[in-house]
Order: structure tokens, then sequence, then C-alpha cells
């Protein structure tokens, strides 16, 4: 029934944009002309305005999805209504009896206002769907700006993004759908509150969050989070420091007591150092940390062992200085980078132990092949792969294990699970690996373990 409506919409839509050449082909009276292409402009505008989807879950959709799926069946319809009136104008050109410099002059401005009528409601598609799809990334963004005037191509690209915005506006749907069916129980809701801590090179920031779309999937959930907050880049005793003073000032404006802890990448070993060395131990009740290089990065020796002094100290001083800039108080990209490599790390494992009263759980992810993650995880994954072995595009697996659990996230199919697409990083869906349901199964696990 769907699809009849459709149709129906469709060939509706058609005569509103072909309404011209449908006028020489049925020779109407004047008046009943003027009704005609009064409705025609009537029923165009309305349907670039509020599109016809037939979505019934529409309801619990937001405003995002909701003009994710009109967007998308704008250009569904100008694929179709494009067929529709090329099938026509064949016709009417074919059969169509010129009699005069006039009739000619009059089909060809119809074909003008059919392939201009065509034009707005694909740019009203496109606006929508540029304006609020996440998984189009930036790569068919810039596709799509530069070929859509090239005939087959622009048909390849639109289809794309057509069935793009289908499975996005499919599994968010499904999420909302998910999480309104568990919100009762708040699943994520523990007895600790969540502080989540950032990795190197990053800082956590209002409008583009580190972690994605996990806080918010959690939160819907009943999670309460709070953040690191340390600077990008700084030692291991810096940063976990920072962090140290960061637990204890939420214990105390909150009376939570303790905090369960998820870390990413050198964020794990900067809260080792907190619990360890820097105070914290008892304002903790879990530590889990994401693909953090616990044994350190080969890779990371051979890289600054050969790297001139100068080359150093140039890179140092321009990130320090930009990220100062940022709000940094004291970056110090060398230390940071020092404090990654194996030998270092050796080092600090033997000066930061874990504490007893602390549960400690680790998660590492690895990718099957360079390819299999995105830029620039897919440069370095050979060379972190001869020095450390399977990896996730920077951390080794056997770097990341660590503490009394720990699991190997291993996709089954091609796609792997980068460094990157274990915090959302690309806010990216696909099928071998859901981030945001990872870490609602985590969380709710703590809460089942009583933290």
């Amino acid at each position: 029934m769907h699809k009849i409506k459709v149709l129906f919409m469709t060939l509706l839509l058609a005569a509103s944009t072909n309404w011209i050449g449908i006028l020489q082909g049925i020779a109407l009276h004047k008046s009943a002309a003027v009704l005609f292409v009064l409705a025609a402009g009537a029923f165009f505008i309305g349907m670039n305005i509020i599109p016809y989807t037939g979505s019934r879950r529409e309801g619990i959709a937001g405003k995002r999805l909701q003009q994710l799926q009109k967007g998308r069946y704008l250009v569904l319809y100008t694929g179709l209504t494009f067929v529709v009136n090329l099938t026509v104008n064949i016709m009417l050109g074919m059969h169509l009896k010129f009699i005069n410099a006039g009739s000619i002059v009059l089909f060809a401005v119809g074909i003008i206002v059919w392939l201009i009528s065509e034009g707005i409601l694909l740019l009203n598609g496109c606006i929508r769907l540029f304006a609020t799809s996440v998984q189009m990334g930036i790569r068919y963004r810039i596709a799509i700006f530069f070929f859509w005037w090239i005939p087959v191509l622009n048909l390849f690209f639109f289809y794309k993004l057509y069935q793009l915005a289908g499975q996005e506006y499919e599994i968010e749907l499904e999420k909302m759908e998910l999480n309104a069916v568990r919100k009762e129980n708040e699943c994520c809701h523990t007895k600790y509150p969540l502080l989540m801590v950032h990795g190197v090179f990053f800082r956590d920031a209002r409008f583009f969050n580190y972690w994605g779309r996990i806080p918010k999937e959690l939160m819907r959930n009943g999670a309460e989070i709070y953040y690191g907050n340390q600077q990008s880049a700084a030692t291991v005793a810096k940063s976990g420091q920072e962090l140290a003073e960061r637990i204890k000032q939420i214990v105390e404006e909150t009376g939570c007591e303790k905090v369960n802890v998820i870390a990413h990448s050198k964020g794990g070993l900067d809260i080792r150092y907190a619990i360890s060395k820097g105070g914290a131990a008892d304002c903790v009740a879990s530590l889990t940390t994401i693909n953090t290089p616990h044994r350190g990065c080969m890779f990371a020796d051979f890289l600054l062992g050969k790297a001139p002094e100068g080359l150093r100290q140039f890179l140092a001083k321009r990130y320090n200085g930009a990220l100062r800039r940022l709000g940094d108080a004291s970056p110090d990209f060398l230390g940071a980078v020092t404090d990654l490599t194996a030998a270092r790390c050796q080092e600090l494992n033997r000066e930061m132990p874990d504490c007893e009263q602390v549960y400690y759980q680790s998660v590492a992810s690895s990718m099957p092949k360079a390819h299999s993650g995105r830029f620039p995880l897919n440069f370095s994954y050979y060379l972190v792969k001869y020095f450390d072995g399977e990896n996730d595009g920077l951390v080794s697996v056997e770097s990341a294990l660590w503490g009394n659990v720990y699991q190997v996230l291993k996709p089954e199919g091609k796609r792997g699970i980068s460094h990157g697409d274990m915090i959302d990083l690309n806010r990216e869906n696909f099928s071998d690996f859901d981030a945001r349901e990872f870490y609602v199964n985590l969380v709710q696990t703590l809460k089942e373990r009583g933290f």
C-alpha cells in the first residue's frame, strides 16, 4: 500500500513539474488549464515543504531523523519523476505536431521548466540530507559537490546517498525504539557515576564530543556522566595528577563517594597513575581501559629514536603553541609521546601497580587489514603491525590487555574495529560493531557487579 501511495505521489509530482508539456499533450480549455496550473504549482510547493514519506514511525523520531527521511524521499521523487517525465517528453516530441515556431518554443520552455523543477526538488532533498545525515561523511559530500553534473556518475552518487540515508534512518529509529522499551529499567544507572577519560592529542570539547554518540546513548539509559578534562598532551604523571584532582572534585561536589572510570588510549595510563600515585584510589570503584597501550608502543620507540632532534623540537613547539591557544595550561608534546614508548611504559608499570580495592578490566580491538580502518589509522597499521603485531591501527592487542577481566573485539567481517571506532570517532554505523550498544552493555555489566 505504501509503494502504491508513493507511486501516486510520484505521478502527481511529475505532472506538477512538467505541466507545460502535459497541457500541450491534452489541450485543455483555458479555464481548466489555469486551474490545472494552479493546482500543479500548489502541489509542487507543498511537496517541497512537507514531502510525503508515509512513515508511521515518524512520531517517535526526532526532528533530525524526520528531516533526514524527508530529504531521502525528495531525492527518490526526483529520480522517479525524472524517469516519468523523460518518457512523457520523448513521446510528446515524437507525436506532437508542431504547427508553428511558437509551438516549438513552448515545448522547449516546457523542457526548461521541467528540468528547473527537478533541480529544485533535488537541491531541497540534498540540503536536508547534507544538514542531517551523519553517515554521509565528508567523502560523499565532496564527491556530490564536485560531480553532481556528470551524467550516470551523479545517478550513482544520488542512489548511494538515498541508500545511506535509508540505512541511517532505520538504524537510528530502531535505537530509539529500543531505548524507549528499556527506559524504565535504567540499565546504565550505576551505583557510582561514570568518569570518561580521553586519550592523547584530544580535549573534552562541548561541540565535538571525543566519545561520539556514546555519552548520549548511555544517558538515555540512566547513566550519570562526567569528563576528565585533562590537557590534551602531557606526561602520564602530569595528566594523572590532573585526573586525581578532577575525581576528588566530583566526589566532593556530588557526594557520590566513588566513580567508575572508562578511559581510552593514553587516558588509561593517566588514570592508573591517578589511582596508584595521585591519591585517587579510595575514590575509584572500577577502571575500564579501552585500547590503552599498557605495555607501550614499540613503533614509538623506533620513531623517537630515528627522528632528528630538530624535527622533534619543531613539532613539539608547534603543537604546544597551538594547544596553549586552545586552553591547555602547559602542554608537553614530547613528554606525552615519550610516555607511550615500550621502554617508558615498562618503567611506569613498575611505578604504578594496581590497587586491590579497584576493579580493573580492559578491552582491545583489532583490524584485520589496513584498509579496514579509516584515515590515518590505515596508514599507521603496517608500521604498528611490524613492531607490535595485531593492532587497531595504533595500539597492539597484547599491549591493551590489562586487569582482572579483559576482552578482545574481533569482527567477523572485513571492516575491523579501529582505535577510533572504539570511541565512535567517525559516528559511523557498520554491521559488525555497534559502539553505542557495546558501551551500554559494558556499563550494564558494571551495574550488575554492584559498581
